[in-house]
């Protein structure tokens, strides 16, 4: 018998996966609004991203005999001052991400739970990638500042990352 509390921290990490994907929408439309068309898709990638993991623990859920339990999504962030602002929300976002999968990963050790802390290990690596991932594009804008031709160049390339599968 899967141990009721785990089961319901999985289903929370499970809604805040899909959370991230209409927060990564959100920051999509804000860039398309803008014609950042570049940018747009970097984060539609991210998006898409978002919802391969929250479908990752669906299954290991349905694998481990538990109900995945779906609850509504809080309302995204819209506005943003800059692209700049956008990555800057992804890293806070991603660093929250972070935090919540070690205390769940932190509950599965209390529990003695050894498929789960093995399962939840590949999210953990997962997060460590994403933060630096997003420092890194994060440390490319301040870089190029308000050199326009810069910011060009640099959209075109993220633009050009291929979306994962769902």
């Amino acid at each position: 018998m899967f141990n009721e509390k785990l089961a319901d921290a999985l289903n929370k990490q499970m809604n805040d996966e899909f959370f991230s994907a209409h927060h990564y929408m959100a920051m999509a439309a804000y860039c398309e609004h803008n014609s950042y068309l570049g940018f747009a898709q970097y984060y539609l990638g991210q998006a898409s991203e978002e919802r391969v993991h929250g479908m990752k623990i669906y299954k290991y859920l349905n694998d481990r005999g538990v109900h995945a339990k779906f609850s509504g999504l809080s309302e995204p962030k819209t506005e943003f001052s800059s692209i700049l602002d956008t990555f800057e929300n992804a890293l806070w976002h991603e660093k929250e991400v972070t935090k919540n999968i070690y205390n769940v990963t932190d509950l599965a050790w209390e529990m003695k739970e050894h498929a789960t802390i093995s399962f939840l290990k590949w999210f953990l690596d997962e997060q460590v990638e994403e933060e630096a991932t997003f420092e890194t594009h994060i440390d490319y804008l301040k870089r190029i500042g308000n050199d326009q031709n810069a910011l060009f160049v640099y959209e075109n390339e993220l633009g050009k990352r291929q979306m994962i599968s769902e």
